[in-house]
């Protein structure tokens, strides 16, 4: 086990892209678990006797706020910081809404084949059919407009590609020898799917897994771009930047640092899962 840890270590870090998109990560779950103690102001603090102050390096002196204020006076990087905890959580739980049912679909799909593929496969058809931003905003605007909504929304819009996924690697492992030996010796079902058969699925849905929480991450940015997502004050990425629209020439920071951040969070989740990608393909890796 620790000589395959080893062996991944090493082939990962030959991709130097992935590294740095590994370490960016690391440092945005850091900025996340430690924004009480990173950030110099709780993000709602409001002090209109400072507002729409620039960063401290276009002004003379030291305002205390280093990337500036907002039109309310609320310091701009506590607000950037905690938002990263905000988008973290959004990609967590929307990615294991799509993982859980995808998963299931796609394994019992595959594996029982016949009519149950058939079903489920057309109702994934028929989601796939339909944009994703457009059927993200469809089950928000049914839901009421909230943070809730939007994970709840992008894990529902992301459950297609995991099925597709999972019953594709599926179909390709099931009539393998260490399946059906697994079955002559009174395996059950449950068994075979799931701790005989998933196992050596896990790579490709790792891999869509990283993929998906940099989507997600920029789905709810969207959401809340519209209006559809997290709701003032929050402190999320895509509200701060819908709210800074009307200063985009007079205070353009507002605009540039929420903006930077998505950015460097979409760019290095998936850097990182290029580099899962180059480790766990084996037909990458031969190459």
């Amino acid at each position: 086990m620790i000589e395959q840890i080893l062996e991944f270590i090493k082939q990962y870090k030959k991709n130097k892209s992935a590294v740095v998109g590994f370490i960016i990560v690391v440092m945005l779950l850091l900025t996340a678990i430690f924004a009480p103690l990173i950030a110099p102001y709780l993000p709602d603090n409001q002090d209109l006797a400072n507002r729409l102050i620039p960063p401290i390096w276009d002004v003379k002196g030291v305002s205390g706020h280093i990337l500036g204020t907002d039109d309310f006076g609320r310091d701009l990087f506590s607000r950037v910081i905690f938002g990263s905890r905000i988008s973290l959580m959004v990609g967590a739980i929307s990615v294991g809404i799509s993982l859980s049912f995808g998963l299931l679909m796609g394994i019992f799909a595959a594996y029982f084949g016949k009519k149950t593929d058939l079903i489920i496969m057309r109702i994934v058809d028929i989601m796939l059919a339909i944009p994703a931003i457009l059927l993200a905003i469809v089950i928000v605007s049914i839901l009421g407009p909230s943070l809730f909504s939007a994970m709840t929304a992008i894990g529902i819009v992301g459950i297609p590609v995991y099925a597709r996924i999972v019953r594709s690697s599926v179909l390709a492992e099931r009539e393998k020898e260490y399946v059906v030996a697994s079955r002559i010796n009174g395996s059950s079902n449950l068994r075979l799917m799931f701790k005989v058969i998933l196992p050596n699925c896990a790579s490709p849905i790792i891999v869509q897994a990283t993929m998906g929480f940099a989507s997600a991450v920029l789905e709810a940015a969207g959401l809340s771009f519209l209006g559809l997502g997290a709701q003032p004050p929050t402190p999320e990425w895509g509200s701060m930047l819908s709210n800074s629209l009307e200063f985009i020439t007079t205070a353009p920071w507002m605009i540039f640092y929420p903006g930077l951040a998505i950015f460097l969070t979409v760019l290095s989740f998936n850097l990182m899962g290029d580099g899962l990608m180059d480790v766990l393909d084996p037909k990458l890796k031969d190459k």
